[in-house]
């Protein structure tokens, strides 16, 4: 579930970033998009430039989305999730805080060692702070792959359940996680009613697995 990348910060500059964590702010988004959501790469906002934060992003030379410092406190989790998108990893604060893979029951402890990680978040897993202060993650969004498909169909998505998020997380992330790195998907856009991308022709008849009765799949 988790790679390590060959890009790391000085120990002086963690030390930095472990004083500069805000102390409001449960999330806080460090840059704004470019443009598309989900494949263009985004922008550190003015407020972050010339601090430590920027010195902190440079360190990962590859183009990425969102940014964000994300706070668990102690003793808390999150629920079951999968993303389409996978995500880069830096740990900047934690006592026993674990990332576990629900899928294969497997348990992995993020520390403090300056190491920039990529997480395949197309399996199922959530975030675990057993410890006796605040995890502390800088994450950020992988980018999308925008395919050039030669013969696809439109494919639309619409929860019909309850708790779509939920379910969506749980039931159709993981294989768009997939289809995504096999380049066979393009144009994901999130509704307010739904998702809508562009699929691959070779692969349409394997939506087949979305239950009927908590989404409807509308091939165009």
């Amino acid at each position: 579930m988790l790679q390590t990348l060959p890009y790391t910060v000085s120990k002086s500059l963690l030390e930095e970033a472990q004083r500069s964590v805000p102390t409001a702010k449960a999330r806080l988004t460090l840059n704004s998009p470019t443009g598309n959501f989900f494949y263009d790469p985004w922008e550190l906002k003015e407020e972050f430039k010339n601090t430590v934060w920027e010195k902190v992003l440079s360190t990962l030379p590859i183009a990425f989305g969102e940014a964000r410092i994300i706070v668990l406190e102690h003793g808390a989790t999150y629920m079951s999730h999968t993303d389409i998108d996978d995500r880069y990893h830096l740990n900047l604060r934690g006592q026993y805080s674990y990332l576990i893979d629900i899928d294969s029951q497997e348990m992995f402890l993020t520390q403090q060692d300056s190491t920039w990680y990529e997480m395949d978040t197309g399996r199922r897993h959530v975030a675990a702070n057993f410890g006796s202060y605040e995890r502390v993650q800088l994450v950020i969004r992988k980018l999308l792959v925008n395919a050039e498909l030669k013969d696809f169909k439109t494919i639309t998505i619409k929860p019909t359940c309850v708790n779509p998020r939920f379910e969506f997380d749980d039931i159709v992330s993981p294989w768009l996680n997939k289809i995504n790195k096999q380049d066979l998907m393009s144009n994901f856009t999130v509704m307010d009613d739904g998702v809508r991308f562009h699929l691959d022709s070779s692969v349409v008849n394997n939506l087949d697995f979305i239950p009927e009765d908590k989404f409807k799949v509308i091939i165009q």
